[in-house]
């Protein structure tokens, strides 16, 4: 079945997901925010700034008015940055309709509010279908149709099996999942070591050192979302352990090539500017911080990476202060702080 297909945001992310769905079909109306990119666009077919070289096909729409690109969609897909979705949805939420399913594929959490995405949905738009589309992905390899897997969660079932249908192709795998909230937390919080993983190699340290950072930052991640009503089983997925992997290892990573250059020195909003995109894991680490004081979750990782952005903390120091930590058991860690009878 054909769709048409509102996808908000014409970053790479959103430029990537409606070529995808392009193929498969649907009508896409790409709407931006940026005049000046909107008429580039039309007159070259390519977004040069983010997806260079890459044409797009014709059944995708170009829209600068919001309003009009959302009118008749039976799905409106989100790629703006986290920070903007409560200002572009509080915008347009006279105009949706209340059987137009909303995804998220953005993954951050709301700085001041420290609400997950869907949780921002619900203020907003609290009668909508919902989903959130996440998992180790990279815009420059989906454009491209290289193989990738994803997870669509929803609390309803039909709604997720919706979504699956509508963007699953022989390219892109997908899979539902009912943990809203345990993905969500997935995609955002692994940024944050992301971070961490580019700061270990900007600083010249070798597999070992990202091994045990990875390892160790999923165990944050779980320990956050387990107070916070996660399905710990999520973390062990794609949008767990699968999105971590993609994001510290990979130099289309935007978190990590921004850790890289805090590593080699330069301070943090001086890399964050030489990026020249939205770097999510920076907002989401002060969150994050910020959660793990207000649940008393012990995030050792995250408090690091933390003081390195908002303290001006030294990055070497940071990682004398990890090694350095209280010894541990790493079975009690494991399954909750359990004691373990050895």
């Amino acid at each position: 079945m054909k769709n048409i297909i509102c996808v908000i945001g014409a970053g790479s992310w959103g430029t990537a997901l409606s070529i995808s769905l392009s193929k498969k079909g649907h009508e896409v109306r790409l709407w931006m925010r940026d005049g000046k990119q909107l008429e580039q666009m039309k007159i070259s077919r390519e977004n040069v700034r983010y997806l260079s070289g890459v044409i797009l096909p014709e059944n995708i729409k170009l829209y600068g008015d919001l309003r009009e690109a959302i009118h008749g969609a039976e799905l409106v897909l989100l790629t703006v940055a986290s920070q903007s979705v409560r200002q572009v949805i509080h915008s347009i939420k006279d105009a949706v309709k209340k059987d137009q399913v909303i995804v998220n594929a953005a993954k951050g959490l709301e700085n001041e509010s420290h609400l997950t995405i869907s949780q921002v949905i619900k203020e907003e738009l609290p009668n909508n279908p919902f989903a959130v589309l996440s998992g180790p992905s990279h815009a420059e390899e989906v454009c491209r149709d290289m193989p990738t897997t994803l997870v669509v969660g929803s609390t309803k079932k039909n709604v997720a099996e919706f979504v699956q249908d509508v963007f699953i192709t022989p390219k892109l795998r997908i899979y539902t999942n009912p943990d809203v909230i345990g993905i969500e937390l997935g995609g955002a919080l692994k940024n944050v070591i992301a971070l961490g993983a580019g700061i270990c190699d900007g600083l010249g340290f070798g597999d070992n050192a990202k091994a045990a950072l990875m390892t160790r930052g999923i165990r944050e991640i779980a320990r956050l979302g387990s107070v916070m009503g996660a399905d710990i089983n999520t973390f062990s997925g794609l949008t767990g352990i699968g999105d971590l992997i993609v994001t510290c290892t990979s130099m289309h990573s935007r978190n990590r090539r921004c850790g890289i250059q805090i590593g080699q020195g330069k301070k943090a909003q001086e890399a964050i500017e030489s990026i020249g995109m939205v770097v999510e894991g920076v907002v989401t680490t002060k969150v994050a911080y910020e959660l793990s004081q207000q649940f008393q979750v012990e995030m050792p990782i995250t408090t690091e990476i933390y003081k390195i952005l908002y303290e001006d903390s030294d990055a070497r120091e940071a990682v004398i202060n990890l090694m350095l930590r209280s010894r541990t058991h790493e079975l009690e860690e494991i399954v909750g702080n359990q004691q373990i009878e050895w």
